[in-house]
């Protein structure tokens, strides 16, 4: 099934994840032997330290808009009633929404009951939950703006 995109501009939320061992790589690439070799040992007390690779792009622990939970309960909720509320949206996602109303709709009707809501992680003010349904199981990404509209929705099979 194709994720069905409910705003011009969503970024997706893959998780990125390495090895352990890619670490312990990076460590030991960057730091010389100073036990084996006594010049280097020498040379790493005068030296400079070397540059601390960054870290991975971590999810943040809480979401990115303390509302974006409540917000999406109540869409998910009005597009099973078969209506979405379009009063929290953007202007420009309202729009975007409508256009594709009578295709998205029974799909999130044909979801069922939902039974669970989750947040996953955030990144760029975007949070993204993990819904299971009744008869499905589902990833949402909401983007709520300064003003606390949802500017950005997407949903898609959870992989």
């Amino acid at each position: 099934m194709k994720p069905l995109l409910l705003a011009a501009a969503v970024l997706l939320l893959a998780p990125v994840t390495l090895a352990s061992g890619a670490h312990a790589q990076v460590a030991a690439g960057a730091l010389p032997n100073t036990f084996d070799d006594p010049a280097a040992r020498a040379q790493a007390a005068t030296a400079a330290p070397a540059p601390t690779p960054a870290p991975a792009a971590a999810r943040a622990s809480e979401p990115a808009n303390a509302a974006s939970e409540d917000i999406l309960r109540t869409l998910i909720a009005s597009a099973q009633a078969g209506a979405m509320d379009y009063s929290l949206m953007t202007d420009d996602l309202a729009g975007k929404v409508r256009e594709q109303e009578a295709a998205v709709l029974p799909v999130i009707e044909s979801f069922g009951a939902l039974v669970a809501l989750d947040f996953v992680g955030s990144r760029d003010r975007n949070d993204l939950f993990s819904a299971t349904f009744a008869n499905a199981a589902t990833e949402w990404v909401i983007g709520v703006n300064d003003d606390g509209k949802v500017a950005a929705l997407l949903f898609r099979p959870a992989e």
